[in-house]
């Protein structure tokens, strides 16, 4: 019997700590104003922490407004995020848009076993995996091919249907002309 309360009380702890880290969790939600409406999305700095910081950083300084989806692959993913090139009111330059990061410095991998699923949140990165640095995507639709090989910081709670209303590209590599943008980046709880 002394055996099934030590049990219990294990499961209450464990219990207790998962509650902690949903609740970690649960205050970090970005929105994106987009010209069809907002799309939320719950970070996880449980997951992706220091990934989940730096963008948290560069939406509370306002350099996520006005940034294009530069890249948008229809039953895939749409890409943004790109602080440098990809800003349509402050030096855009649609040929050099997805080339471009931050002035923050680069992030190590935080690669996890949540999976590559529909309005799953993933950094961009380069052929190095610990390139990441500001730009995002949002999944259309399941991608377990990316499993493992990239970091993902969030997943969309509310919104997806915006999501899938955003301009598609073209082509292989899915460049769009004259994209659409994330009006407004927020953060703060849903």
């Amino acid at each position: 019997m002394k055996l099934f309360y030590l049990a219990f009380a294990g499961v209450l702890y464990l219990a207790s700590f998962a509650g902690d880290v949903f609740a970690q969790s649960a205050d970090h939600y970005l929105t994106i104003q987009l010209k069809n409406g907002p799309v939320v999305i719950q970070l996880m700095p449980d997951v992706a922490p220091k990934h989940v910081a730096q963008i948290e950083t560069l939406a509370k300084k306002g350099e996520y407004d006005n940034v294009a989806f530069h890249r948008v692959i229809d039953g895939f993913m749409a890409q943004t995020g790109d602080v440098k090139f990809g800003n349509m009111e402050k030096g855009f330059d649609a040929s050099l848009a997805g080339t471009g990061s931050s002035d923050m410095p680069d992030i190590p991998a935080e690669f996890s076993k949540t999976p590559f699923v529909r309005g799953t949140v993933g950094m961009a990165r380069s052929q190095d995996p610990n390139s990441a640095n500001s730009q995002f995507f949002i999944m259309f639709a399941e991608g377990s091919f990316l499993n493992g090989q990239y970091t993902v910081v969030g997943k969309v709670v509310s919104g997806m249907e915006n999501v899938d209303k955003i301009k598609k590209g073209e082509g292989q590599n899915g460049e769009v002309s004259n994209p659409d943008r994330m009006i407004k980046v927020t953060l703060g709880k849903k």
